[in-house]
This record gives C-alpha cells, sequence and structure tokens, in this order.
C-alpha cells in the first residue's frame, strides 16, 4: 500500500471528524434506528429507512477516514528544511508576472485542499509547476485561459 502525504493540520482534521462520527454519530443512528423499529411495520417505515441509509453512510466514513489515516504519511511543514525550496507542506508566495496580483498558496494533500484558505492540493497543475522552485524562480502554470506565469517570491515552512 502507498502512502498519501497529508500535513499535520489536516490529518487532525480527519482524526476529529473520525472521533465525532464513532462517538457522536455512529450512536445517534443506532439510536433512531431503534425508535424506527419500535414503530412497528419496517417494510413502509420511512425513518427507519432514512436512518439505515444514514448509518450506511456513516460506517462508509468511517471506513474511508481509516483507511486515508493507516495510509498517510503525516508531514509538519514547522519541522521541513528543503533549503528554500517549494516542497509538501510549504507555503508559497507568487506573484502573477501578468497583472502583478500576489498570492500565496499551501502546498497540501488532496484531502485537504481548498482554493478559499489558500490551500492547494500536491496534484493540481500550480503545485506540481511550484515543485522544487526556488524563490526567484519563474514558473508556467497551464490554466484554462492559457499559459500563466508567476514569479515565486518567497517560500515559507509554516
Amino acid at each position: 500500500m502507498s502512502t498519501v502525504p497529508i500535513t499535520k493540520f489536516g490529518a487532525e482534521l480527519l482524526k476529529k471528524e473520525l472521533h465525532n462520527l464513532k462517538t457522536k454519530e455512529r450512536p445517534d443512528v443506532i439510536n433512531a434506528i431503534a425508535e424506527a423499529r419500535a414503530q412497528g411495520d419496517l417494510s413502509e417505515n420511512a425513518e427507519y429507512d432514512a436512518a439505515k441509509e444514514r448509518q450506511a453512510f456513516i460506517e462508509g466514513r468511517i471506513a474511508e477516514l481509516e483507511g486515508k489515516l493507516g495510509s498517510a504519511q503525516i508531514i509538519d511543514p514547522t519541522t521541513l528544511d528543503a533549503e528554500g525550496r517549494v516542497v509538501f507542506g510549504s507555503t508559497v508566495h507568487l506573484e502573477d508576472l501578468e497583472t502583478s496580483q500576489k498570492v500565496s498558496y499551501q502546498i497540501v494533500g488532496e484531502d485537504e485542499a481548498d482554493i478559499k484558505l489558500s490551500k492547494v492540493s500536491i496534484t493540481s497543475p500550480i503545485a506540481r509547476a511550484l515543485i522544487g522552485k526556488y524563490a526567484g524562480d519563474v514558473v508556467g502554470v497551464q490554466a484554462p485561459a492559457g499559459i500563466r506565469e508567476y514569479e515565486v517570491l518567497d517560500v515559507l515552512y509554516v
């Protein structure tokens, strides 16, 4: 089985979700199933069907999270020493050479990517273009509107 990189913060979020599913959601759905069973005829019981569907979702999500955490390679960006190189977990400050707009992205695992939080997946075109670059390098990124050029202003490990 191959390992999947994830930041320490991302792993903590997955662990919190898993804990919530096991300690709150799972017992709640078990109680809902018991209550629906107590109402009698299960063949026409919408509450029972909904509770069983919810239970299947919760159990599937628990298995998925346990699998992800089991194969995770947890990386703490604050302990990285990549000598100024862009690597997984690093935060990169960029300048769009066409518009002079400045942006920052942290390169994270697929499960924790959220563009609203400036977190891009390691598999995204911009992250793939940035990996291995240093401050001062210019990178071309394939975007829907064509190739965009960015200058790497700074690389941080925070």
